[in-house]
């Protein structure tokens, strides 16, 4: 990989990257360094890295510094006493954004990252395999798992309004 070809592949995928990431870790600031180290990686390796494969090195390496970092954090992170759904609110919130995030937040690392992979990005099962390192069945499986999770969730009317 040429350093053109390094910058056209940081032009072209930085964005969706951010956004897979960001998704996943919900803090804007991680996301930022996980990406960072993504495509530091990535300039240190070019030498090796095919350019019609960047996007998904690139993904890959990505989704492995998001699992470490989330480990790390996991690791060192105490659980607040009080989150946001033991507020006490006086009407009713009906946002659609917050409650998609919320079932989100209820899946695993590796269900979260499967459906915004494949749902929210369009990646195809054999992609995805390559990018978090499971095979096909694999991923089509925990795929299945995390949907009828994320539609028992929204299904309860508890839970939506």
């Amino acid at each position: 990989m040429t350093e053109k070809e390094y910058n056209q592949c940081v032009a072209e995928y930085a964005d969706n990257v951010y956004r897979f990431i960001l998704k996943n870790l919900r803090h804007e600031e991680d996301a930022r360094d996980v990406v960072q180290g993504a495509f530091e990686k990535m300039w240190r390796n070019r030498a090796d890295v095919d350019n019609t494969k960047c996007k998904s090195y690139l993904f890959t390496v990505a989704y492995n510094q998001m699992i470490d970092h989330l480990r790390k954090v996991k690791r060192v992170h105490l659980r607040d006493e009080f989150k946001e759904e033991t507020q006490v609110l006086d009407k009713p919130i009906y946002n659609t954004r917050k409650i998609l995030e919320e079932a989100l937040s209820r899946l695993n690392e590796t269900q979260r990252s499967l459906v915004l992979l494949k749902d929210y990005e369009g990646y195809s099962y054999e992609e995805i395999g390559q990018i978090t390192g499971l095979n096909e069945s694999q991923v089509k499986v925990y795929l299945h798992r995390a949907r009828i999770q994320l539609k028992n969730y929204l299904v309860k009317p508890e839970n939506v309004i």
